[in-house]
């Protein structure tokens, strides 16, 4: 395994590495220069469909909060890496606020175009985010196939350090990532008012009728739902409750 560096049209540039099997992870790591044993966020879903005020207020959370709060940790960022919704949200965040922590983006290799000129695997491939710090490309030609190594990895760098993930709108790959997370008992943070998949879990959680998807995730007993509309004020409280260190909160 040999990391490679990619430099984006910002100049920004991004360190990589391909795995063949999760068995990787630590070898990974090294290569990236990424030390375990540190908070870990991860984000899922999108900023699809959503209204006008709900992708402000998303925003304003990414950068007042989110950024902030995973600087101040020494926290890693773990996502998609695509240059759209949350992920694009995610890079530009850390960008406006001069962020060092480090934000992976995890994709299957046939999704994705390389800023090296590569000739893109597919017409359905989407570009990398250039504002991420590494990324981690693994098998698979499927939107989905990276869902279960994102999941795996988070816990892998987190380690014996807390981690959480972040529910906000998403398409179907949304309940397989939700799905995942649930699998590594991960506290899973549902924004409502975020839109699709993210609504229809949060409505499940209220007890309201919803996708019979979500029912086995809200079983696990590892989601909670915070209101985009009326919470936001609290997710700041929660990101730090959720990934503090052990001894930080006693």
């Amino acid at each position: 395994m040999k990391p490679t560096n990619y430099t984006f049209a910002n100049g920004r540039t991004a360190t990589s590495a391909y795995l063949e099997s999760p068995e990787d992870f630590p070898n990974a790591l090294i290569f990236l220069d990424l030390a375990p044993s540190r908070p870990v966020l991860v984000l899922v879903g999108g900023a699809s469909k959503m209204e006008p005020e709900a992708f402000d207020r998303l925003q304003t959370l990414f950068d007042n909060v989110l950024a902030p709060a995973l600087e101040d940790l020494g926290a890693v960022a773990i996502d998609g890496g695509t240059d759209c919704g949350v992920m694009q949200l995610m890079g530009q965040a850390r960008t406006r606020i001069d962020g060092t922590f480090p934000l992976i983006g995890v994709c299957a290799i046939g999704t994705v175009i390389l800023p090296d000129g590569t000739p893109p695997p597919s017409d359905e491939a989407a570009p990398l985010e250039p504002n991420h710090t590494h990324f981690v490309f693994v098998p698979g030609s499927n939107w989905g196939a990276e869902s279960p190594w994102l999941a795996r990895l988070a816990t892998h760098i987190a380690s014996d350090a807390p981690s959480c993930t972040f529910v906000s709108n998403g398409g179907e790959i949304t309940w397989q990532d939700v799905s995942y997370s649930v699998g590594e008992a991960r506290t899973t943070v549902v924004l409502g008012g975020s839109g699709r998949t993210a609504d229809k879990i949060a409505a499940g959680l209220r007890g309201e009728p919803t996708d019979d998807r979500a029912v086995p995730l809200i079983a696990s007993g590892h989601l909670q739902v915070l209101n985009l509309d009326t919470e936001i004020d609290r997710l700041e409280t929660v990101i730090y409750q959720l990934l503090a260190p052990q001894t930080a909160r006693a």
